[in-house]
């Protein structure tokens, strides 16, 4: 079934004030790499996400996009260009939904900064909603479900040391990091009105599993960071941002995925917070979504509820960190104003996932 030509493909906007390019040092870099490029480049830039900023870069004859640090990052591994070049470098021959690398520019004389630049992958991506004009039935809904648990699937079954990233994590006791890691950075966030969440920390310390494998994980798997086949949107045809990519527990990547899946019978302050179309009708519930995964995989976690719950908490982690420099004035964006409120629903819904599992 074709896609009527009504729907949009995802497009960059006009580049936001403060964030512009210099054209001219990304052109004549970029042309000393690929010769055949023509024209001056139209720069847009793509809006979502806050981390690192992205900008389209339309040539007469090619269509690539540049990633680089915001301005005045200090801390590189939070940023790291040439880390996350480097993953999709090396996945490319064996993941092809990965975009095609073109360049990567460590000379700090270009932009201030390290920055890369791929091919674009033209194609929708499922934000809150599906793009404007695409109606999917509920068996191609489901189809599109299917397809994008599949690739992550797909994902944790490439040999990491056949593609040369082995260096990409510290392997092994991968859980028991990250309950560490994530803990400590909570309580450095927390702010008076939020839980000390002490009971969930103290029960994830208790019941962290041993590694039920290594390898590849995404660690920011949603569908906003996948593109869909114009042609066929139940088709994943890219998967974006590999930031957060390392070596490490799949089980926890799949928890960590799960944390931002809103279904349509969950509570109104949870479907409030909504930012992926899982709530359609065709789309997995998470229950369902963790049986087809522990099938097609095969593997049998002793207490999936772990996964879960850590999931939820790194996720209460991340919306803390975020309000706490809102808090203490380091933004002034409005969107965070509330987010202490959703920090507190998360603490919540930990201990109701704890309870629900006896604990």
């Amino acid at each position: 079934m074709t896609t009527p030509v009504s729907i949009p493909l995802d497009e960059g906007k006009a580049v936001r004030s403060g964030e512009a390019l210099d054209v001219p040092a990304v052109d004549a870099w970029l042309k000393a790499q690929v010769p055949s490029l023509q024209g001056t480049p139209e720069v847009t830039q793509y809006t979502g996400g806050a981390s690192n900023w992205t900008y389209r870069l339309k040539y007469d004859n090619r269509d690539l996009i540049l990633r680089r640090p915001p301005s005045g990052t200090k801390a590189k591994s939070a940023h790291d260009m040439s880390r996350e070049y480097t993953v999709q470098q090396a996945l490319k021959p064996v993941y092809p939904v990965v975009p095609t690398m073109v360049g990567l520019c460590q000379d700090l004389g270009v932009l201030g900064a390290e920055f890369y630049v791929m091919e674009r992958i033209p194609g929708l991506i499922p934000r809150k909603h599906l793009p404007k004009g695409l109606n999917l039935d509920k068996a191609r809904t489901r189809q599109l479900c299917l397809n994008v648990v599949d690739q992550l699937i797909a994902l944790h079954g490439v040999d990491a040391q056949a593609v040369g990233l082995t260096s990409l994590g510290k392997g092994p006791g991968y859980p028991q990091r990250q309950i560490s890691g994530w803990s400590d950075r909570y309580e450095k966030a927390r702010t008076w009105n939020v839980p000390r969440m002490k009971r969930t920390r103290e029960w994830l310390a208790a019941h962290v599993p041993p590694d039920i494998k290594t390898c590849v994980i995404h660690n920011d798997w949603r569908f906003d960071n996948v593109v869909l086949k114009p042609e066929d949107p139940t088709q994943v045809i890219g998967v974006l941002d590999w930031e957060m990519a390392t070596l490490g527990d799949p089980l926890m990547d799949l928890g960590n995925t799960l944390a931002y899946w809103v279904q349509a019978d969950d509570d109104a302050f949870l479907r409030m917070t909504r930012r992926q179309p899982t709530d359609l009708p065709g789309m997995l519930t998470r229950e369902e979504v963790v049986a087809y995964y522990l099938e097609r995989t095969g593997l049998k976690p002793a207490n999936w509820t772990f996964y879960e719950v850590y999931g939820v908490f790194r996720l209460a982690v991340i919306a803390q960190q975020i309000y706490y420099r809102y808090h203490h004035k380091q933004t002034r964006n409005p969107a965070f104003k509330n987010y202490w409120l959703i920090v507190n629903y998360l603490a919540y819904r930990c201990r109701q996932l704890i309870k629900k599992a006896g604990g």
